[in-house]
């Protein structure tokens, strides 16, 4: 990296609210199934304080090391319907509580996984411990997939989704914060609420994510024109964060001895003064958020995200004729 691109990286730390989001272990769980689930539970909290019992040491020591800010350590794993359904017993709370006693143990942030994949009939048992087990625990995240394009969108926990969701805002108000619903969701999804471990994935993993829609509007307001000179440079800021981020990655997951999967770019914002998404979308072009073209401008926006900054790879014709047509300048 060039000196010029160091102090560029080293300002977007300072003045643009740049943080390494978080640094998330992926555990797998598939070797933790038992028929009895008390027997199961204790696999599950003995694997993955075990596993990660140096994640927090060795993000504070890069931290320390590098002066780059870690906001938050979490943990991944194996979505919990799938380790569940080996057993007969009816109350999964336990493995939340499972979860929330190694997340507690380890000092970490979250621990994502009590997921449930019910695009066809299976996982309902999941659905329906969510509103207590996410009442009852602080650090689980929960996630359901309802459906999907191969198989159809499962009716009957959208159903029971609905109910569970208000069921859970009358115990506590911070409970659906923490819980996702999802359509077509991915093998393997290291960021929050909606984490797990993919099956396909190593038995462990470092994922990394990076954010900052400060460092983006930064990027923008440097350049007044067209569509292209705005996503260049809108690109080329993004390359710079995305491989401080796998340094982060690559010098944890070789301190933890274990393999460096991805990094994740995301434009969460937070209640730092210049670091908030409307901001990005104004400087697009947009006069208010909400007026004509927001919309256009926030799929602009998810689109040079999703395509992780490649430079090669054009946007789609319609996204570029909305952003002309509604915005008229970029």
């Amino acid at each position: 990296m060039e000196l010029k691109q160091i102090f560029e990286t080293n300002q977007m730390f300072s003045t643009e609210n740049l943080d390494v989001r978080t640094i998330t272990m992926g555990i797998s769980l598939l070797d933790c199934i038992d028929s009895d689930s008390d027997r199961a539970c204790q696999k599950i909290y003995d694997k993955i304080t075990t596993k990660a019992r140096d994640l927090v040491k060795v993000a504070q020591e890069i931290e320390t090391e590098y002066e780059i800010p870690i906001a938050n350590k979490r943990i991944t794993v194996t979505p919990i319907s799938l380790i569940a359904a080996a057993s007969k017993d009816k109350d999964y709370v336990k493995y939340a509580k499972t979860l929330d006693k190694a997340a507690e143990t380890l000092g970490i942030d979250f621990i994502g996984g009590y997921t449930a994949l019910v695009n066809q009939e299976n996982g309902l048992d999941l659905i329906n411990s969510l509103h207590e087990a996410l009442a009852q625990t602080k650090y689980v995240c929960a996630s359901v997939n309802v459906g999907s394009t191969k198989s159809g969108i499962n009716m009957n926990a959208v159903k029971r989704m609905r109910e569970v969701v208000i069921a859970a805002s009358k115990l506590d108000y911070m409970t659906n914060a923490k819980l996702v619903t999802f359509c077509n969701a991915v093998e393997d999804n290291s960021f929050m609420a909606g984490g797990f471990h993919g099956v396909s994935e190593p038995d462990t993993v470092i994922n990394t994510g990076i954010s900052g829609p400060g460092v983006v509007k930064t990027a923008l307001e440097k350049v007044k024109g067209t569509y292209g000179c705005g996503r260049r440079n809108y690109q080329k800021d993004g390359f710079q964060d995305n491989r401080l981020d796998q340094l982060v990655g690559t010098v944890t997951a070789k301190k933890l001895h274990v393999p460096f999967g991805i990094v994740d770019l995301s434009l969460a914002p937070t209640a730092e003064a210049g670091d908030s998404v409307a901001g990005v979308l104004e400087e697009i072009g947009v006069g208010q958020v909400g007026a004509h073209g927001t919309t256009a401008a926030l799929a602009m926006l998810n689109g040079c995200c999703q395509k992780r900054w490649h430079y090669g790879l054009q946007p789609r014709r319609w996204i570029v004729w909305c952003i002309h047509s509604c915005i008229g300048r970029c």
